[in-house]
């Protein structure tokens, strides 16, 4: 068996021209476009590379975008002052707060500050909420962009067992959310779990968020099995893989996303269907 690959590029592209035709649209009925402002704190160079990623996205398909670079040194109360002129703005429809932020922020006062209604990460308590009771709202842009890998590839979730390797606030988690709510049978597990192998080896959809490059052995993959790799871990000579072992898997899995070229690029069209949603929405209903 040779495993079929899930072209997340070509699916994000898809999203995002479909973004760019609405946006169009909404100007030609003389509506703004959407503002999207990204604040990235420091000079990390992930962060920078993934910024820059944003806002190239954001000029192909007509967003407006806000670029705020405060320096490392910015003092918490500082960065919260800007949250709150952002969530003020009546340009500006979604704020991205680019992680991780410096030790001495706290992350999390940091998300809980913006606008639930800007929140296009998805990670505000609010937007989690909604999403565990099976509300509307802004949803976190990695899961929600690969439940759009899996519905646009037409591969089942419906009574699927699907098991998460990764228990983060910002994947494994709220991928959980979004395959109940899909009425799969969900299973989370973590580095620490007990016979992690033979759960795996369980599993119809399996996805690895761990972030540990080749954590996942071909021979954990069930044969047939859809395998979603989130993951992306930089190695020594400077190259992307993932958190699973491609090779062996391509083996044994049906489907499988590459890395990179995966679920990447559906994190930033997800992040531009929400700052869409948010300026079609009025944005959404506040706490």
């Amino acid at each position: 068996m040779t495993a079929q690959l899930i072209d997340g590029k070509s699916i994000a592209s898809q999203i995002i021209e479909k973004v760019r035709l609405a946006v169009a649209e909404r100007r030609r009925q003389g509506q703004r476009a959407p503002g999207l402002a990204v604040v990235r704190v420091g000079e990390d160079p992930a962060s920078e590379v993934y910024v820059r990623n944003k806002l190239r996205a954001c000029e192909r398909c007509g967003v407006r975008p806000f670029a705020f670079e405060p320096a490392v040194t910015i003092a918490e109360d500082e960065l919260l002052t800007l949250i709150a002129r952002l969530n003020a703005d009546p340009d500006v429809d979604g704020i991205l707060v680019q992680l991780p932020l410096p030790g001495h922020i706290d992350s999390d006062a940091v998300i809980e500050a913006i606008d639930p209604r800007k929140d296009i990460d998805g990670f505000h308590p609010c937007n989690i909420g909604r999403l565990a009771l099976g509300l509307p709202g802004l949803r976190p842009c990695t899961p929600r962009g690969v439940m759009t890998l899996l519905q646009v590839s037409e591969i089942e979730v419906n009574g699927q067992d699907a098991v998460i390797i990764g228990r983060s606030t910002i994947v494994g988690r709220p991928m959980a959310l979004e395959l109940i709510r899909a009425s799969a049978t969900v299973t989370v597990c973590h580095s620490r779990t007990r016979g992690l192998p033979e759960k795996a080896a369980n599993a119809d959809l399996l996805i690895a968020a761990v972030g540990h490059a080749h954590f996942v052995p071909g021979e954990w993959i069930k044969p047939g099995a859809v395998v979603i790799d989130v993951g992306v871990n930089r190695l020594e000579d400077g190259s992307l893989t993932g958190d699973v072992d491609f090779r062996s898997a391509m083996d044994r899995a049906a489907w499988i996303t590459p890395v990179p070229g995966g679920v990447g690029p559906m994190t930033v069209a997800s992040l531009l269907e929400n700052t869409l949603e948010a300026a079609a929405a009025g944005n959404l209903a506040a706490p």
